[in-house]
């Protein structure tokens, strides 16, 4: 979890980018997108904000962000410094780390900055929970003080709206003094609930514009809406684009509701609806209660939709066209960012294993690893059985370093780079620190001493479009060659568990 909290942070990164390139196509197709289709467009991002809470592997995007893992790979590393000596990079130095098929083990320990965040993520939330469920009890004490409307007025003008939209539930209507402006509550059993000096202060034409507005609240299941963007502020609360974002998703939801509302009007009808936010603009007021829609809003919001209003033409079929199109095309951009803030996508450090179905039985062999910290996995072909010491590392995606050479080798046969009858490559003449690798080489003797050279030319001339094809055919561990080319399977950028080993060997 503490290194969880390290990318969800890299992730709020690309999520306020995301929210930044959201605000600049909204304007750029302001023109061409209707007020419900920009309302809409808030429903990707809330999408997205799920996204680093999701596993990589379900979400099935295409292995070309696979780089994303390697950006967290540390070239600079002891061991990989290490390895670039082996192979003749720096013939100099200390070679006594080497081991032929080397042994990985994982020797990072917990981040302590990660902790340290995760305990302030989490206290945040539960602030935040506090919060919600405060505002709840304020809504409820509401609905315990509120009575069923009792005006025959306004009852008889509420179920003429309620047939005019075709809305054939009814909704009840309960009148309440601790309201300034109506609003709609409840996702399963809605409520709308009025304030008591609006019905004493009675209109029909005004009365009749507030109940249609909070009726295509209704229609259009904000209420849906208002608990995931409840959700999302508790979850994001650190971050302040996605509290902007918020806000102004509920600004647009109220905009899409007056343009649904002038829809269902005549045109010169339009000025009177206006009208009736300006006379109430005093009255009205934000709703401090979770899980609400109102007609209510602050100075601005209300400036905005009057705006909105004086300026609403009903759309003709071209606009419907051009809108969607840019509907369409902002979607497409908003979705393609999602790998990008896949926590999954960016870490792909464990194998997500799905032992349910396997005979698995697991020992203790701690006593023999000692200070070392590693796993042990035996598969039992005979039987279908398993046997594992430490399921943790054993899932755990590390470098394959010489075991790799077993494909690379048969990648090179498959091209015919090397064929059984003629395996031979020339030793370039370069010292290594290994003797046996001072020589020209065949399949054979290079695997036999593990030439890690012999192996990079069978790598050269495969390319490495034709090694990520194979790589990919055969799913091998995080599928991600991005690395220096000359020694990507080597403490670079790809990794395979232990069990994904096996898998393969049992495979091949």
């Amino acid at each position: 979890m503490a290194n969880f909290m390290i990318r969800f942070l890299i992730c709020n990164v690309f999520i306020s980018g995301i929210i930044g390139i959201l605000l600049i196509a909204k304007r750029i197709f302001k023109n061409n997108l209707s007020s419900r289709m920009q309302y809409n467009l808030w429903f990707l991002l809330l999408g997205l904000l799920a996204v680093p809470f999701i596993p990589f592997r379900l979400i099935g995007f295409p292995q070309i962000f696979s780089w994303l893992g390697s950006l967290r790979s540390s070239p600079a590393s002891g061991t990989a410094t290490a390895m670039g000596e082996a192979v003749g990079i720096h013939p100099t130095g200390n070679t006594d780390w080497m081991n032929d098929f080397a042994l990985s083990v994982n020797s990072e320990t917990p981040s302590i900055a990660g902790y340290i965040l995760l305990g302030i993520w989490t206290v945040g939330i539960f602030a935040m929970i506090i919060l919600v469920i405060k505002s709840s009890l304020r809504l409820r004490n509401l609905e315990k003080s509120a009575l069923p409307l009792q005006n025959p007025e306004v009852r008889r003008l509420y179920h003429r709206c309620l047939e005019e939209m075709g809305i054939h539930r009814n909704i009840p209507v309960y009148s309440t003094a601790f309201l300034k402006s109506p609003i709609i509550v409840g996702l399963l059993k809605p409520c709308i609930y009025l304030p008591i000096h609006l019905i004493s202060d009675y209109n029909e034409s005004d009365m009749r514009y507030m109940l249609l507005h909070e009726l295509q609240h209704y229609k259009h299941k904000d209420a849906v809406a208002s608990y995931l963007m409840n959700l999302a502020g508790v979850i994001y609360w650190f971050n302040p684009l996605v509290w902007y974002a918020l806000k102004e998703m509920r600004n647009d939801r109220e905009v899409a509701c007056d343009t649904s509302v002038l829809k269902m009007l005549e045109e010169d009808a339009y000025e009177d609806y206006g009208n009736t936010l300006i006379n109430f603009a005093e009255k009205v007021s934000l709703t401090p209660f979770p899980f609400a829609a109102g007609l209510g809003g602050n100075m601005e919001q209300m400036k905005r939709r009057i705006i909105n209003i004086a300026s609403y033409e009903k759309p003709t079929f071209m606009k419907r066209i051009k809108g969607m199109t840019a509907f369409m095309l902002t979607a497409v951009l908003l979705l393609g960012f999602a790998p990008f803030i896949s926590t999954y996508a960016a870490d792909g450090s464990h194998y997500q294993w799905d032992s349910s179905s396997e005979n698995v039985s697991y020992v203790d062999l701690s006593t023999y690893f000692g200070e070392y910290e590693g796993s042990f996995v035996l598969y039992d072909l005979e039987n279908d059985a398993w046997s594992i010491h430490d399921k943790e590392h054993a899932t755990l995606r590390v470098a394959p370093n010489s075991t790799y050479k077993i494909y690379d080798a048969l990648f090179g046969l498959e091209e015919d780079i090397i064929i059984p009858e003629n395996s031979f490559i020339a030793w370039n003449g370069e010292t290594y620190p290994f003797e046996a690798w001072n020589a020209d080489q065949t399949l054979q003797s290079a695997m036999n001493s593990s030439v890690n050279w012999y192996f990079e030319s069978v790598d050269e001339q495969l390319g490495a479009a034709n090694i990520s094809n194979y790589i990919q055919e055969i799913g091998y561990g995080n599928e991600n060659i991005s690395g220096d080319f000359s020694t990507y399977w080597m403490e670079s950028s790809l990794k395979i568990s232990p069990i994904e080993q096996v898998e393969l060997l049992t495979q091949l």
